[in-house]
């Protein structure tokens, strides 16, 4: 497949710049921003990078998340084949989330964001 892409402005108005891509068809930027880019999707990748994880545990790892809202993420990126969810038989019911092979193929991306905000945020 081939993607078009046309720089069409980076201007310097005084220290701040604006650049805007346009992609015609399918843009891999666009789609992987469609898969990963809210703030909840990042921090339950995040949470998920050391392994499996039960919902309360994430839900306390990301105190400031809602129940709905993680219940929410977990299920779109479920569909979108970033997480597994498996389910234990038992009672209470027990369900882990582990990433993908497509979820873990996020880590070398997130830890350049890391790292990254470490350089210049601090």
């Amino acid at each position: 497949m081939i993607y078009t892409y046309s720089l069409v402005s980076i201007i310097d108005f005084k220290g701040l710049y604006h650049m805007e891509n346009k992609c015609s068809g399918s843009c891999p930027l666009s789609d992987t921003l469609q898969l990963i880019g809210n703030k909840w999707v990042i921090r339950i990748i995040g949470g998920l990078l050391d392994g499996k994880k039960r919902f309360g545990e994430l839900g306390r790892e990301i105190n400031d998340i809602s129940t709905k809202m993680l219940t929410q993420q977990l299920r779109k990126m479920e569909k979108d084949g970033l997480v597994s969810r498996k389910v234990y038989a038992q009672v209470p019911p027990k369900v882990e989330y582990t990433l993908t092979k497509k979820g873990e193929s996020l880590k070398p991306i997130l830890k350049s964001i890391i790292d990254w905000g470490e350089k210049f945020n601090h």
